[in-house]
């Protein structure tokens, strides 16, 4: 059973933002002219990237960043080279990707020490109670679905801290900072307070609602992404606007009455 405790929400740290390089910017709109993907940084040892929704078409983040004329890191499985960290299938959001060994072996151990702030926003159904909280609750493999998790017994300690930055009458949208960093975490955590991610079918939402908002995938965005630089040792954070589909869910909420 998941527990909830209130808490007082989390603040970011003071960064130093790494300045957008324009040139790698315009690189990357070469290769995707819609905008769907976009580097957000692209400078010494590490591009910053803006993720496509997983699934959809066209190139993956590895292809973007190749047509843009980067040599990645070969550390990590062939298909996910370089990659720092992942989104679950159907996040849109920043994600780190390494351009060097060094840089991939200081980022991952960075993870791994949870070092990084990772901060998501969610529109979940409902209004949770209390508006602030921390989850606090293992999550394991269902048993009788392999593609899914659940909160159970066994499972890997897992820590999710929300705090409420909207509520309206049909959903409520959320600030999300990961203490662990589990595969579905927001999304078994919210489901398991009855509070599902808009849209998140999987995991117990609503199918009219996500039909009425125009979602086809789960309202949960990586919106900003901090850590320390694998070369510079200096705080550097990164901020990624929402994309259309979910701007356009988020004003229906808004709207309705």
């Amino acid at each position: 059973m998941a527990s909830v405790s209130a808490t007082s929400s989390l603040t970011v740290p003071d960064a130093e933002t790494l300045r957008d390089l324009s040139t790698y910017v315009s690189r990357a709109r070469r290769v995707d002219p819609d905008g769907a993907c976009r580097l957000v940084a692209g400078g010494g040892v590490l591009p910053v990237y803006v993720s496509p929704v997983h699934g959809a078409p066209g190139p993956t983040v590895l292809g973007h960043l190749a047509g843009a004329g980067f040599t990645i890191a070969t550390s990590g499985v062939p298909e996910r080279q370089g990659i720092v960290q992942r989104l679950d299938v159907g996040t849109s959001g920043l994600m780190v990707v390494a351009k060097s060994e060094y840089a991939y072996s200081r980022l991952k151990r960075a993870f791994k020490q949870r070092t990084v702030d990772k901060t998501y926003h969610a529109l979940v159904q409902g209004h949770p109670d209390p508006h602030v909280g921390t989850i606090d609750a293992p999550i394991a493999r269902h048993p009788k679905h392999d593609y899914k998790f659940m909160v159970g017994a066994g499972g890997r300690h897992s820590v999710t801290h929300y705090d409420t930055l909207e509520a309206h009458r049909f959903a409520s949208l959320l600030e999300i900072k990961l203490e662990t960093g589990r595969t579905h975490q927001i999304r078994v955590h919210l489901s398991a307070l009855h509070h599902p991610c808009v849209g998140d079918l999987t995991y117990g939402a609503d199918p009219v609602l996500a039909k009425r908002v125009g979602l086809q995938r789960q309202w949960l965005h990586a919106v900003r992404l901090g850590f320390e630089h694998p070369e510079r040792e200096t705080w550097v954070e990164f901020e990624s606007e929402y994309p259309a589909d979910l701007e356009h869910a988020l004003e229906v909420i808004r709207d309705a009455h």
